[in-house]
């Protein structure tokens, strides 16, 4: 595993545990992180206050399917599950691109689907 995986899996590990401090040691403090369709922030504390979803109540899970790098790009593909407020679950899909720059998190640009019916839908 290369420095860039190690610093995305690690960052991962964090997002599963809610661990604040964990997440926020992987990425650089100018962070940008832009969820299409939904939001685009810069810097870490905007980033730390984003870091739950709206509505959720606990860490997600997050299973990696697969993760590619190339350069200082690492892409991964995710399936996920949250809890919701309403004590659903609701089930995602998503695309992850990792900008890195000196072995951080530079840049997230991520794309969340939710899965309503099956896996592909």
């Amino acid at each position: 595993m290369s420095a860039n995986t190690d610093t995305v899996e690690r960052y991962l590990d964090g997002f599963r545990t809610n661990d604040h401090a964990q997440i926020l040691s992987c990425l650089t403090d100018d962070i940008e992180w832009t969820v299409f369709g939904a939001f685009h922030l810069t810097g870490k504390q905007a980033y730390d206050e984003a870091i739950e979803g709206p509505g959720w109540v606990a860490p997600p899970r997050l299973d990696v399917v697969r993760m590619v790098e190339q350069d200082d790009v690492v892409m991964a593909e995710l399936l996920g599950a949250v809890l919701d407020a309403d004590g659903g679950t609701t089930r995602l899909s998503m695309a992850e691109v990792f900008v890195m720059r000196d072995g951080l998190i530079a840049e997230r640009r991520a794309w969340v689907i939710p899965l309503t019916e099956n896996e592909y839908r």
